[in-house]
Protein backbone atom coordinates (compact mmCIF):
# COMPACT_ATOMS: atom_id res chain seq x y z
CA UNK A 1 0.00 0.00 0.00
CA UNK A 2 1.77 3.34 -1.17
CA UNK A 3 1.28 5.69 2.21
CA UNK A 4 1.65 9.18 0.29
CA UNK A 5 -1.70 9.85 1.07
CA UNK A 6 -1.00 9.73 4.81
CA UNK A 7 1.04 12.39 5.04
CA UNK A 8 -1.17 15.37 5.81
CA UNK A 9 -1.27 13.70 8.67
CA UNK A 10 1.47 13.89 10.37
CA UNK A 11 1.98 17.74 9.43
CA UNK A 12 -0.12 18.62 12.48
CA UNK A 13 0.36 17.36 16.29
CA UNK A 14 -1.60 15.40 18.00
CA UNK A 15 -3.74 13.81 19.94
CA UNK A 16 -5.56 12.23 17.20
CA UNK A 17 -9.21 11.18 17.05
CA UNK A 18 -9.19 7.92 14.48
CA UNK A 19 -12.99 6.82 13.74
CA UNK A 20 -13.55 3.56 11.55
CA UNK A 21 -17.54 4.09 10.44
CA UNK A 22 -18.98 1.31 9.25
CA UNK A 23 -21.79 2.42 6.89
CA UNK A 24 -22.20 -1.11 5.43
CA UNK A 25 -26.00 -1.78 6.34
CA UNK A 26 -28.81 0.17 4.30
CA UNK A 27 -32.12 -0.02 5.89
CA UNK A 28 -35.07 2.20 6.26
CA UNK A 29 -33.98 2.96 9.94
CA UNK A 30 -30.51 3.66 8.54
CA UNK A 31 -30.51 7.86 8.76
CA UNK A 32 -31.66 7.67 12.24
CA UNK A 33 -29.18 5.05 12.93
CA UNK A 34 -25.91 7.02 12.05
CA UNK A 35 -27.60 10.24 13.70
CA UNK A 36 -27.14 8.02 17.17
CA UNK A 37 -23.93 6.54 16.16
CA UNK A 38 -22.49 10.04 15.45
CA UNK A 39 -23.54 10.93 18.80
CA UNK A 40 -22.18 7.62 20.59
CA UNK A 41 -18.59 8.28 18.95
CA UNK A 42 -18.34 11.41 20.22
CA UNK A 43 -19.15 10.44 23.45
CA UNK A 44 -16.89 7.97 23.07
CA UNK A 45 -14.22 9.90 22.42
CA UNK A 46 -14.83 12.32 24.95
CA UNK A 47 -14.76 9.68 27.79
CA UNK A 48 -11.16 8.70 26.07
CA UNK A 49 -9.88 12.16 27.26
CA UNK A 50 -10.93 14.22 23.65
CA UNK A 51 -11.09 18.06 23.51
CA UNK A 52 -14.65 19.25 22.38
CA UNK A 53 -14.00 20.76 19.46
CA UNK A 54 -12.93 17.61 18.03
CA UNK A 55 -15.65 15.51 19.31
CA UNK A 56 -18.08 18.23 17.56
CA UNK A 57 -15.69 18.08 14.58
CA UNK A 58 -16.00 14.41 14.69
CA UNK A 59 -20.02 14.29 15.48
CA UNK A 60 -20.87 16.60 12.29
CA UNK A 61 -18.60 14.39 9.90
CA UNK A 62 -20.58 11.16 10.85
CA UNK A 63 -23.88 12.91 10.63
CA UNK A 64 -22.91 14.31 6.85
CA UNK A 65 -22.50 10.77 6.17
CA UNK A 66 -26.30 9.78 7.01
CA UNK A 67 -27.28 9.90 3.63
CA UNK A 68 -23.79 7.96 2.41
CA UNK A 69 -24.46 5.47 -0.53
CA UNK A 70 -20.76 4.32 0.38
CA UNK A 71 -21.12 0.35 0.63
CA UNK A 72 -18.31 -0.30 3.32
CA UNK A 73 -17.64 2.77 5.58
CA UNK A 74 -15.60 5.63 6.04
CA UNK A 75 -12.20 6.41 7.89
CA UNK A 76 -12.16 9.65 9.80
CA UNK A 77 -9.00 11.82 11.34
CA UNK A 78 -9.00 14.49 13.48
CA UNK A 79 -7.03 16.88 15.59
CA UNK A 80 -7.61 20.32 16.77
CA UNK A 81 -11.54 20.91 15.58
CA UNK A 82 -10.91 19.88 12.03
CA UNK A 83 -11.11 16.39 9.70
CA UNK A 84 -7.88 15.78 8.00
CA UNK A 85 -8.73 13.41 6.36
CA UNK A 86 -11.50 10.92 5.49
CA UNK A 87 -10.77 8.44 2.98
CA UNK A 88 -13.14 5.60 1.97
CA UNK A 89 -13.06 2.03 3.03
CA UNK A 90 -12.75 -0.96 0.86
CA UNK A 91 -14.23 -3.44 3.33
CA UNK A 92 -16.38 -2.60 6.39
CA UNK A 93 -14.95 -2.56 9.31
CA UNK A 94 -14.93 -5.61 11.85
CA UNK A 95 -16.70 -5.92 14.84
CA UNK A 96 -18.51 -2.04 13.54
CA UNK A 97 -17.83 1.16 14.20
CA UNK A 98 -14.97 1.91 16.73
CA UNK A 99 -13.22 5.46 17.43
CA UNK A 100 -9.73 5.92 19.11
CA UNK A 101 -8.10 8.84 20.76
CA UNK A 102 -4.09 8.42 21.11
CA UNK A 103 -0.78 10.79 20.04
CA UNK A 104 -0.65 9.33 16.73
CA UNK A 105 -3.65 8.66 13.82
CA UNK A 106 -4.35 5.07 14.36
CA UNK A 107 -4.02 4.05 10.83
CA UNK A 108 -2.93 0.11 11.02
CA UNK A 109 -6.72 -0.67 10.22
CA UNK A 110 -6.39 0.87 6.71
CA UNK A 111 -3.93 -2.14 5.59
CA UNK A 112 -6.74 -4.03 5.43
CA UNK A 113 -9.92 -1.68 5.92
CA UNK A 114 -8.32 0.43 2.46
CA UNK A 115 -4.93 -1.16 1.57
CA UNK A 116 -5.42 -3.79 -1.29
CA UNK A 117 -8.98 -2.59 -3.48
CA UNK A 118 -7.31 -4.02 -6.70
CA UNK A 119 -8.82 -1.99 -9.97
CA UNK A 120 -9.44 -4.58 -12.36
CA UNK A 121 -10.57 -4.33 -15.79
CA UNK A 122 -13.28 -6.77 -17.03
CA UNK A 123 -13.16 -7.57 -20.74
CA UNK A 124 -16.44 -8.98 -22.03
CA UNK A 125 -14.81 -11.13 -25.40
CA UNK A 126 -16.05 -12.24 -28.43
CA UNK A 127 -15.55 -12.47 -32.19
CA UNK A 128 -16.38 -8.98 -33.41
CA UNK A 129 -14.60 -7.00 -30.29
CA UNK A 130 -14.83 -6.74 -26.78
CA UNK A 131 -16.85 -4.25 -23.97
CA UNK A 132 -14.81 -3.18 -20.87
CA UNK A 133 -15.68 -2.67 -17.21
CA UNK A 134 -14.30 -1.30 -14.74
CA UNK A 135 -14.58 -2.65 -11.29
CA UNK A 136 -13.62 -2.23 -7.95
CA UNK A 137 -14.94 -1.84 -4.04
CA UNK A 138 -16.68 1.04 -4.68
CA UNK A 139 -19.10 -0.57 -7.50
CA UNK A 140 -18.40 -0.76 -11.62
CA UNK A 141 -18.48 1.26 -14.67
CA UNK A 142 -18.02 1.28 -18.33
CA UNK A 143 -14.64 1.40 -19.45
CA UNK A 144 -15.70 1.53 -23.31
CA UNK A 145 -14.85 -1.48 -26.02
CA UNK A 146 -13.63 -2.23 -29.10
CA UNK A 147 -15.45 -3.56 -32.23
CA UNK A 148 -13.11 -5.47 -35.23
CA UNK A 149 -14.27 -6.33 -38.56
CA UNK A 150 -17.40 -7.57 -38.76
CA UNK A 151 -17.62 -9.89 -41.41
CA UNK A 152 -16.46 -13.04 -42.27
CA UNK A 153 -16.13 -13.94 -38.42
CA UNK A 154 -17.63 -17.48 -38.60
CA UNK A 155 -16.04 -20.84 -40.12
CA UNK A 156 -17.95 -23.61 -42.07
CA UNK A 157 -17.87 -26.93 -41.13
CA UNK A 158 -17.37 -28.04 -44.79
CA UNK A 159 -14.01 -30.44 -45.45
CA UNK A 160 -14.63 -28.81 -49.43
CA UNK A 161 -11.26 -27.62 -50.63
CA UNK A 162 -13.36 -24.55 -52.23
CA UNK A 163 -13.92 -23.77 -48.93
CA UNK A 164 -10.41 -23.08 -47.71
CA UNK A 165 -10.15 -19.51 -49.26
CA UNK A 166 -12.98 -18.48 -46.82
CA UNK A 167 -11.66 -20.56 -44.17
CA UNK A 168 -8.46 -18.40 -44.04
CA UNK A 169 -10.85 -15.54 -44.15
CA UNK A 170 -12.09 -16.33 -41.14
CA UNK A 171 -8.80 -16.84 -39.09
CA UNK A 172 -7.12 -13.70 -40.40
CA UNK A 173 -10.73 -11.52 -38.89
CA UNK A 174 -10.22 -13.56 -35.82
CA UNK A 175 -6.51 -12.88 -35.65
CA UNK A 176 -7.37 -8.92 -36.83
CA UNK A 177 -10.25 -8.65 -34.02
CA UNK A 178 -7.97 -10.50 -31.27
CA UNK A 179 -4.81 -7.59 -31.89
CA UNK A 180 -7.20 -4.75 -31.76
CA UNK A 181 -9.18 -5.94 -28.51
CA UNK A 182 -5.88 -6.40 -27.17
CA UNK A 183 -4.16 -2.64 -28.10
CA UNK A 184 -7.09 -1.48 -26.41
CA UNK A 185 -7.18 -3.43 -23.57
CA UNK A 186 -3.82 -2.09 -23.24
CA UNK A 187 -4.19 0.87 -23.40
CA UNK A 188 -7.77 0.79 -20.88
CA UNK A 189 -5.08 -0.75 -17.89
CA UNK A 190 -2.47 1.83 -18.90
CA UNK A 191 -5.16 4.66 -18.43
CA UNK A 192 -7.68 2.98 -15.55
CA UNK A 193 -3.88 2.08 -13.95
CA UNK A 194 -5.89 -1.09 -13.16
CA UNK A 195 -4.02 -4.30 -11.39
CA UNK A 196 -5.99 -6.91 -12.83
CA UNK A 197 -7.54 -7.92 -15.92
CA UNK A 198 -9.94 -10.52 -16.18
CA UNK A 199 -10.76 -12.01 -19.76
CA UNK A 200 -14.47 -13.46 -19.96
CA UNK A 201 -15.64 -15.22 -23.07
CA UNK A 202 -14.88 -18.27 -25.43
CA UNK A 203 -11.93 -20.73 -24.54
CA UNK A 204 -10.49 -19.66 -28.08
CA UNK A 205 -10.93 -15.61 -28.08
CA UNK A 206 -9.63 -15.20 -24.55
CA UNK A 207 -6.53 -17.33 -25.44
CA UNK A 208 -6.42 -15.10 -28.69
CA UNK A 209 -6.19 -11.67 -26.74
CA UNK A 210 -4.21 -13.10 -24.12
CA UNK A 211 -1.49 -14.17 -26.09
CA UNK A 212 -1.42 -10.84 -27.69
CA UNK A 213 -0.99 -8.33 -24.54
CA UNK A 214 1.75 -6.74 -24.14
CA UNK A 215 4.77 -8.52 -21.93
CA UNK A 216 4.15 -5.90 -19.23
CA UNK A 217 0.69 -7.37 -18.38
CA UNK A 218 0.84 -11.16 -18.66
CA UNK A 219 1.36 -11.41 -15.25
CA UNK A 220 -1.79 -9.30 -14.62
CA UNK A 221 -4.25 -11.51 -16.78
CA UNK A 222 -6.88 -13.94 -14.87
CA UNK A 223 -9.22 -16.15 -17.76
CA UNK A 224 -12.48 -16.72 -16.83
CA UNK A 225 -14.48 -19.44 -19.06
CA UNK A 226 -17.81 -18.18 -20.36
CA UNK A 227 -19.96 -18.15 -23.75
CA UNK A 228 -20.31 -15.18 -25.61
CA UNK A 229 -22.88 -12.90 -24.18
CA UNK A 230 -22.23 -14.06 -20.50
CA UNK A 231 -21.68 -11.85 -17.90
CA UNK A 232 -19.58 -12.44 -14.64
CA UNK A 233 -21.31 -12.27 -10.87
CA UNK A 234 -20.40 -9.83 -8.39
CA UNK A 235 -19.11 -12.70 -6.14
CA UNK A 236 -17.08 -14.17 -9.02
CA UNK A 237 -15.59 -11.16 -9.70
CA UNK A 238 -14.97 -10.34 -5.94
CA UNK A 239 -13.35 -13.99 -5.85
CA UNK A 240 -10.72 -13.05 -8.12
CA UNK A 241 -10.02 -9.84 -6.41
CA UNK A 242 -9.49 -11.76 -3.43
CA UNK A 243 -7.26 -14.06 -4.92
CA UNK A 244 -5.43 -11.37 -6.67
CA UNK A 245 -4.80 -9.52 -2.98
CA UNK A 246 -3.69 -12.90 -1.48
CA UNK A 247 -1.48 -13.58 -4.43
CA UNK A 248 0.46 -9.84 -4.37
CA UNK A 249 0.52 -10.57 -0.29
CA UNK A 250 2.11 -14.16 -0.51
CA UNK A 251 5.02 -12.58 -2.82
CA UNK A 252 5.44 -10.27 -0.25
CA UNK A 253 5.54 -12.40 2.07
CA UNK A 254 8.00 -14.93 0.33
CA UNK A 255 9.91 -11.93 -0.14
CA UNK A 256 10.71 -11.26 3.48
CA UNK A 257 11.44 -15.41 4.33
CA UNK A 258 13.94 -15.25 1.43
CA UNK A 259 15.55 -11.83 2.74
CA UNK A 260 15.56 -12.64 6.38
CA UNK A 261 18.23 -15.36 6.17
CA UNK A 262 21.66 -14.61 6.99
CA UNK A 263 23.73 -14.25 4.00
CA UNK A 264 27.98 -15.63 4.30
CA UNK A 265 28.76 -12.67 6.37
CA UNK A 266 25.72 -13.01 8.92
CA UNK A 267 23.98 -9.97 7.55
CA UNK A 268 20.39 -10.11 6.48
CA UNK A 269 18.00 -7.90 4.14
CA UNK A 270 14.43 -7.95 6.55
CA UNK A 271 14.03 -7.75 10.40
CA UNK A 272 11.76 -8.52 12.91
CA UNK A 273 10.61 -7.74 16.26
CA UNK A 274 9.95 -4.18 17.52
CA UNK A 275 13.32 -3.20 18.62
CA UNK A 276 15.29 -4.02 15.83
CA UNK A 277 12.60 -2.60 13.87
CA UNK A 278 12.74 0.64 15.92
CA UNK A 279 16.67 0.73 14.99
CA UNK A 280 15.96 0.16 10.98
CA UNK A 281 13.14 3.14 11.02
CA UNK A 282 15.41 5.69 13.22
CA UNK A 283 17.87 5.08 10.35
CA UNK A 284 16.02 5.18 7.82
CA UNK A 285 16.36 2.01 6.30
CA UNK A 286 12.75 0.50 6.50
CA UNK A 287 11.65 -0.66 2.54
CA UNK A 288 8.77 -2.03 2.63
CA UNK A 289 7.12 -2.60 6.21
CA UNK A 290 4.59 -6.00 6.77
CA UNK A 291 2.43 -6.18 9.19
CA UNK A 292 -0.44 -8.88 10.63
CA UNK A 293 -2.69 -5.91 12.26
CA UNK A 294 -3.62 -8.56 14.88
CA UNK A 295 -0.15 -9.52 15.54
CA UNK A 296 0.73 -9.27 19.32
CA UNK A 297 3.33 -6.65 18.87
CA UNK A 298 1.17 -4.57 17.00
CA UNK A 299 -0.13 -2.97 20.44
CA UNK A 300 3.34 -2.73 22.45
CA UNK A 301 3.89 0.26 23.25
CA UNK A 302 6.36 2.38 22.38
CA UNK A 303 7.78 5.82 22.75
CA UNK A 304 7.86 8.94 20.45
CA UNK A 305 9.08 12.59 20.01
CA UNK A 306 7.47 15.16 17.70
CA UNK A 307 9.98 13.87 14.98
CA UNK A 308 8.88 10.92 12.92
CA UNK A 309 12.45 10.10 13.32
CA UNK A 310 12.26 10.08 17.47
CA UNK A 311 10.73 6.50 18.26
CA UNK A 312 12.47 3.80 21.03
CA UNK A 313 11.28 0.77 23.07
CA UNK A 314 11.60 2.64 26.38
CA UNK A 315 11.25 6.12 26.92
CA UNK A 316 14.88 6.88 28.54
CA UNK A 317 15.95 5.77 25.13
CA UNK A 318 14.73 8.95 23.64
CA UNK A 319 15.86 11.05 26.47
CA UNK A 320 19.48 9.99 25.58
CA UNK A 321 18.65 10.77 21.63
CA UNK A 322 17.93 14.19 23.61
CA UNK A 323 14.10 14.22 22.78
CA UNK A 324 12.95 16.30 26.10
CA UNK A 325 9.06 15.81 25.27
CA UNK A 326 7.45 11.98 24.94
CA UNK A 327 4.29 10.01 24.52
CA UNK A 328 3.51 6.40 24.66
CA UNK A 329 2.15 5.47 20.76
CA UNK A 330 1.52 1.86 19.40
CA UNK A 331 4.02 0.28 17.90
CA UNK A 332 2.28 -0.40 14.43
CA UNK A 333 0.94 3.59 14.34
CA UNK A 334 4.55 4.53 15.16
CA UNK A 335 6.09 2.63 12.42
CA UNK A 336 3.40 3.32 10.00
CA UNK A 337 4.64 6.78 11.09
CA UNK A 338 8.24 6.72 9.85
CA UNK A 339 7.15 4.70 7.10
CA UNK A 340 4.87 7.29 5.65
CA UNK A 341 7.18 10.46 6.05
CA UNK A 342 10.57 7.85 4.58
CA UNK A 343 8.52 6.92 1.45
CA UNK A 344 8.11 3.35 2.50
CA UNK A 345 4.70 1.23 1.96
CA UNK A 346 3.04 -1.17 3.92
CA UNK A 347 1.15 -4.41 3.12
CA UNK A 348 -1.05 -6.76 5.59
CA UNK A 349 0.01 -10.00 4.80
CA UNK A 350 -2.64 -11.51 6.45
CA UNK A 351 -4.30 -12.42 3.27
CA UNK A 352 -1.03 -14.89 2.73
CA UNK A 353 -1.55 -16.45 5.86
CA UNK A 354 -2.65 -20.08 6.66
CA UNK A 355 -4.51 -20.80 10.28
CA UNK A 356 -1.13 -21.95 11.95
CA UNK A 357 1.61 -20.26 10.26
CA UNK A 358 5.00 -19.98 11.41
CA UNK A 359 6.54 -18.27 8.75
CA UNK A 360 5.09 -14.82 9.87
CA UNK A 361 6.84 -11.99 11.14
CA UNK A 362 8.00 -12.31 15.00
CA UNK A 363 4.77 -10.54 16.74
CA UNK A 364 3.16 -9.49 13.32
CA UNK A 365 5.75 -6.91 12.61
CA UNK A 366 8.71 -7.11 9.93
CA UNK A 367 10.33 -5.21 7.41
CA UNK A 368 12.62 -5.32 4.07
CA UNK A 369 15.38 -3.33 4.37
CA UNK A 370 16.65 -1.00 1.89
CA UNK A 371 20.27 -1.86 2.63
CA UNK A 372 22.04 -5.09 4.83
CA UNK A 373 22.91 -4.84 8.04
Amino acid sequence: MDLAFLHPLYEHPGPWASVYVDLSRHAEDTVHERELMAGAVARDLASQGADEATCRAVREAVEDLRHSTDQHGRALFACAGQVVLDPPLARAPRGGTSAHWAPLPHVSPLLELAGEDPVCVVAYIDRKGADFELRSALGSTDAGGVSGRQWPVHRTSSVDWSERHFQLRVENTWEHNAAEIADALAVCQEETRADLLILVGDDRERRSVHERLPQRLQDRVVEASRGSGSRLLDDEVERLRDDHVRARAREDLDRFLAARTPDGEGRSAAVEGVPALIEAAREHRIDELLIIPDGPDTHREVWIGEDPDQLAVRRTELKTLGEQDSWSARADDALLRSAVMTGAPAISVSPALPPEADDAPVGGLGALLRWKE
